[in-house]
């Protein structure tokens, strides 16, 4: 028997992405994937539409909008309680290859080091241009980014699974000795970083990550519409520094980090060219704020 794979699609209002991301995976060749669809608490629908068209999928109602953090941990203990092998993370407005899960369970299994795992993340609006083939932390300046991000793939990275920092929770693949040994994602994050900070936790005693460029999906994201989201700024500033106090960051690190910070504010500022950024100077401010008094989790902006 193939070891049980758990699949975690989290929603919240985008049924139909949701819906298009279960049709690509019921054309999975992987033989023993258990499905676990939450909604957090989006009132659009999904739930009769899953229902009636996918009813082996187990769907939850998560009750409140939990984040990504919290829906889910809750999708991770129901596969947990379900005897899951493996557990993924998976974005629901992705769309999959059939066979991205052998590959990926066909590297895991063959090497016992490796404890997390990633495929080659495309935009889907441009299928040969990648988002992400892994993560690599810059521990001196306390920056992070995705590899290979907006590069055309020209089989630049090859066939062979390499190491990286952090595998994107738009696409992650763990051991269930991981999550039992490491704990669940952190809800203080609430979206943003988490996916980080869990997978520097997780890579103790001999676990890696790794990326398996063989294994492909396809991401609905826009680079230039997450650039100058308030929402998205917001946490991704907070929960920067969030991260660097949970990782334990150096004085140095976090003298970079403010001098960073301190030039973005004038130059969003002062030099006409970033006139359309100067609206997420209070945004910046407020999310440093709120980091240094504690607000953690969701916050209405």
């Amino acid at each position: 028997m193939p070891p049980l794979v758990s699949t975690i699609l989290l929603n919240y209002k985008a049924r139909q992405d949701t819906l298009d991301c279960l049709a690509s995976l019921s054309h999975l060749t992987y033989a023993d994937v258990h499905i676990i669809v939450l909604d957090n608490h989006s009132g659009d629908g999904l739930e009769e539409a899953v229902r009636a068209d996918y009813p082996q999928v187990d769907f939850i109602q998560t009750g409140a909008n939990l984040g990504f953090t919290g829906g889910n941990n809750i999708g991770i203990r129901k596969a947990l309680e379900r005897g899951a092998d493996y557990i993924l993370l998976l974005n629901n407005d992705t769309i999959v290859a059939p066979d991205f899960l052998n590959e990926m369970i066909r590297v895991m299994d063959a090497d016992p080091t490796i404890g997390i795992a990633g495929p080659m993340i495309y935009y889907y609006a441009n299928p040969d241009q990648i988002w992400s083939a892994g993560g690599a932390i810059d521990w001196r300046s306390g920056t992070t980014r995705m590899i290979g991000l907006n590069e055309m793939d020209k089989s630049q990275f090859g066939s062979t699974p390499f190491q990286v920092d952090f595998v994107s929770g738009c696409a992650l693949l763990a051991r269930r000795s991981l999550w039992e040994k490491s704990g669940l994602l952190d809800d203080q994050f609430f979206m943003y970083y988490e996916e980080t900070e869990w997978c520097v936790r997780a890579q103790t005693g001999g676990n890696r990550a790794v990326l398996i460029p063989d294994a492909m999906i396809w991401h609905k994201i826009s680079i230039q519409d997450r650039a100058v989201s308030p929402r998205t700024y917001y946490y991704m500033t907070r929960n920067r520094f969030l991260f660097l106090k949970k990782t334990h960051a150096s004085l140095s690190t976090w003298m970079k980090v403010w001098m960073e910070y301190t030039r973005t504010f004038l130059s969003w500022s002062l030099k006409p060219k970033w006139q359309n950024r100067r609206q997420l100077r209070g945004v910046m401010l407020r999310a440093i704020y709120d980091y240094y008094r504690g607000q953690f989790g969701m916050t209405a902006l």
